[in-house]
């Protein structure tokens, strides 16, 4: 007897009237906008300025995108690319498929481009929004969900989930929810971030180095118990070796930073204390510039008015002088005659 399970949606998609409304990209979109507006408030906190996370976000989410479909794709070509397949599928990022790995690394390279273009420290801006991203991803695994896939292996937990499709080889039953495991282990990664950031000051881009391993210590376990396609190297799926992988360098990098760069930065964007972006304090700086200078040609001419009054000053003595000279000349003179 069935007591409980968690149901799977019907379809993953609704039409409204042509424009079809995907329960994926709804997630996607979702945990974009929740990672951006905490990102804002962690990024304000640290002395940066309003919208500047929104105008880096405009690179990063790109990129990130194309990174992460990337990733899938070629990790997973023979669903696009081997016989019976059409490689057109590969662009229907709609349909899911989205690789972490790959959405991190070139959501990075977009991130550097916007951070560049306004003088900002990458490390810096990816300290605020690392938490961010964590509850993005446990918010975009709710995609997973909706397309029925990602699931684990068959299971009788009350939890269990159940998956009716039969498409791409799917065989109905009741599995492991590894995208709602994976989705409260992100939410947990978040908090771990957001504590250790105001306990220990993390900088530097410690406190995105600590998402990174929590995440992949998280999603090794995850991973191992997937039954879906992957390849395998040692005995071990793609993504398990990606995972050791990348947690091995986020806790050297955590490691090596600490000791070079210990503390957070000083300051993360130029000009962040003038809400007009520095242009009010150009003008005030023009402006004391044109005081100093007025200030110095009015002594200046001052100066120069009281030179020309102690020279004229000094002709009437000595033309005084002259006369007392002449004078005394003249009375000698009579009475020598």
């Amino acid at each position: 007897m069935e007591l409980a399970y968690i149901p799977s949606p019907s379809r993953g998609v609704i039409h409204l009237g042509p424009i079809p409304l995907r329960g994926y990209a709804f997630c996607i979109i979702i945990g974009v906008f929740v990672a951006v507006w905490l990102g804002n408030k962690r990024w304000i906190a640290r002395g940066g300025r309003a919208g500047t996370v929104a105008d880096i976000a405009v690179w990063a989410v790109p990129f990130g995108l194309v990174g992460g479909r990337l990733y899938h794709v070629i990790t997973d070509y023979e669903l696009y690319f081997s016989e019976g397949r059409d490689w057109v599928d590969a662009f229907k990022i709609w349909e899911g498929g989205l690789g972490i790995w790959g959405a991190i690394a070139l959501g990075a390279v977009g991130a550097w481009i916007g951070c560049r273009r306004r003088g900002i420290p990458l490390p810096a801006y990816a300290d605020a929004i690392a938490p961010g991203i964590a509850l993005a991803q446990a918010m975009g695994r709710w995609g997973n969900w909706f397309n029925q896939e990602l699931y684990g292996k068959e299971t009788d937990l009350p939890w269990a989930l159940h998956i009716t499709s039969s498409v791409d080889g799917r065989v109905p039953g009741y599995y492991h929810p590894t995208f709602l495991y994976e989705s409260l282990w992100c939410v947990g990664v978040a908090l771990l971030v957001i504590w250790a950031d105001r306990r220990f000051e993390l900088g530097h881009g410690r406190a995105f180095a600590l998402y990174v391993a929590a995440y992949c210590a998280g999603r090794f376990w995850i991973e191992y118990m997937r039954v879906d396609d992957a390849h395998h190297i040692l005995g071990l799926r793609l993504n398990n070796w990606t995972a050791l992988v990348v947690f091995l360098l986020a806790v050297v990098y955590l490691v090596i930073s600490a000791r070079k760069r210990p503390g957070r930065e000083a300051v993360v964007e130029p000009g962040a204390d003038d809400p007009t972006g520095g242009e009010a304090a150009s003008g005030a700086e023009a402006e004391a510039e044109a005081k100093a200078g007025s200030t110095e040609d009015g002594d200046d001419a001052e100066a120069g008015a009281k030179a020309d009054e102690d020279g004229k000053d000094q002709d009437s003595k000595d033309e005084a002088g002259d006369r007392a000279k002449d004078a005394a000349e003249s009375g000698s003179a009579g009475k020598k005659s």
